[in-house]
């Protein structure tokens, strides 16, 4: 089983979200969906905000990545990235108003008193949470 199967570690700068044996993973990388199978050619991609996917014992699991990098090796994919979360970790109350404030922001009218970059990635993690939630 093992040669079917790979190691799966998600690291954020405060905890190992992840790291356990998997069949597959599907992650959104800056190019585009990524789909990792055991025994893959080693790559190293930039992520995008969105949702991983993963299936383990015929199970999807699924978890927010909030951009960042993957290491993809034969056996092992890594992903380093600022933050991650269970589906199940996420306030959907407090993700929709994160959403409602960064939306707010990025008015024309209230552009020039906040920054838009800043509140651009506020509305993209809302986004990804919201969608991890449903």
């Amino acid at each position: 089983m093992a040669d079917k199967q790979l190691r799966l570690q998600i690291v954020t700068p405060v905890r190992v979200l992840c790291d356990e044996m998997v069949d597959m993973v599907i992650m959104r990388a800056s190019t585009g969906d990524m789909g990792i199978l055991p025994n893959h050619e080693p790559v190293v991609a930039t992520l995008n905000y969105g949702i991983l996917r993963f299936k383990q014992d015929g199970k999807e699991r699924r978890a927010t990545i909030m951009s960042g990098f993957v290491e993809v090796e034969p056996d092992k994919v890594t992903i380093l990235t600022d933050a991650a979360e269970w589906p199940e970790e996420i306030d959907l109350a407090r993700a929709e108003e994160a959403k409602k404030r960064a939306l707010k922001r990025l008015e024309p009218q209230e552009r020039m008193n906040y920054n838009v970059l800043r509140a651009e990635v506020a509305l993209k993690k809302a986004l990804v949470r919201i969608e991890a939630r449903r």
